[in-house]
């Protein structure tokens, strides 16, 4: 007779039944007895079925918090599939635990597929983040600082890992992150310039925002989106004219991150501008200056505004 596990995998492992939500949650918060018998059927599923659930693992996480699969997919993060790989990095998204970051800088620095190393690399942003934070043991901050510079400066690696690399490092200031942003910016690959730019509003230089402000008028709609969200996290009032320039923008994303970033940046100007924004013919952009709104009155309901 199968134990609930059992039952459980040997359903999940069988290509020909629809894998259901109720089933899949029954493998959250797995005991330490069920986990183990999990992690040794686990390889025996074929590798798609196995991408199959892992991302729809990550789907119900996203959804439920209340949904812990992060046994499994630190159980996953060693399996012979790249995809598999990713995705459970992915559904670590909310986990904080120190220990996580040995095992995301040897898969940034050893694995064999470049979109997990860029995947490792975006999640060591998170943990870079709270070292900002003062968040995170030295050691822990002096690991992922020089994980992240290492990669962006290893000619081997991917533009895709060296990008995300180079976004997660930007908040650990240092006049080495600000080099490989300035080289990054300068450089001839333009995703690369675009990750230079939004790395420069994670960085919280002032010193970026000549260049941030030169950027709003590129003619590449992706440059402008970054540059508005970087100036945005710089929080420099002199930014909030051309703000509100581009609050007008032909590309409906860039008009919305200049909503968001005029409600990062607060002040009269902004505020006044963001209240027009409400009688927008444009529901999006109704809906963007009533939350921008909601975040510049500090949390307060903008219970005084007519929409």
């Amino acid at each position: 007779m199968l134990s609930p596990v059992d039952e459980i995998i040997t359903d999940l492992s069988n290509r020909g039944k629809p894998l259901l939500n109720a089933r899949l949650t029954e493998l959250a918060s797995l005991n330490s007895e069920a986990l183990e018998y999990f992690e040794q059927a686990w390889p025996t599923i074929e590798p798609e079925r196995r991408r199959q659930i892992v991302s729809r693992l990550v789907e119900l996480a996203e959804d439920n918090f209340e949904l812990d699969f992060d046994n499994i997919f630190k159980n996953c993060l060693g399996d012979q599939d790249a995809e598999v790989r990713s995705k459970a990095i992915e559904g670590l998204w909310e986990n904080e635990e120190p220990s996580l970051v040995n095992t995301l800088v040897n898969l940034l620095e050893h694995d064999g597929s470049d979109k997990v190393q860029a995947t490792a690399a975006t999640a060591l942003g998170r943990f870079a983040m709270l070292a900002d934070h003062q968040k995170l043991h030295p050691s822990y901050t002096s690991k992922i600082y020089q994980a992240l510079l290492a990669a962006i400066n290893d000619n081997s690696k991917s533009v895709a890992a060296k990008r995300r690399a180079l976004e997660a490092v930007a908040p650990l200031d240092s006049p080495e992150v600000e080099r490989v942003i300035r080289e990054a910016y300068h450089s001839r690959n333009a995703k690369l310039k675009v990750s230079s730019i939004y790395a420069m509003g994670k960085h919280c230089n002032p010193s970026w925002l000549s260049t941030l402000l030169k950027e709003l008028a590129n003619a590449d709609a992706e440059i402008r989106y970054e540059a508005v969200g970087a100036c945005g996290e710089l929080g420099e009032e002199e930014a909030v004219s051309r703000l509100i320039e581009l609050a007008d923008d032909p590309d409906i994303e860039v008009q919305l991150a200049a909503i968001q970033a005029l409600g990062k940046i607060g002040g009269t100007d902004a505020k006044n501008y963001l209240e027009q924004c409400l009688d927008d013919p444009n529901e999006a952009i109704q809906q963007a200056a009533e939350q921008a709104l909601y975040e510049l009155n500090e949390g307060e309901e903008p219970l005084s505004f007519s929409l």
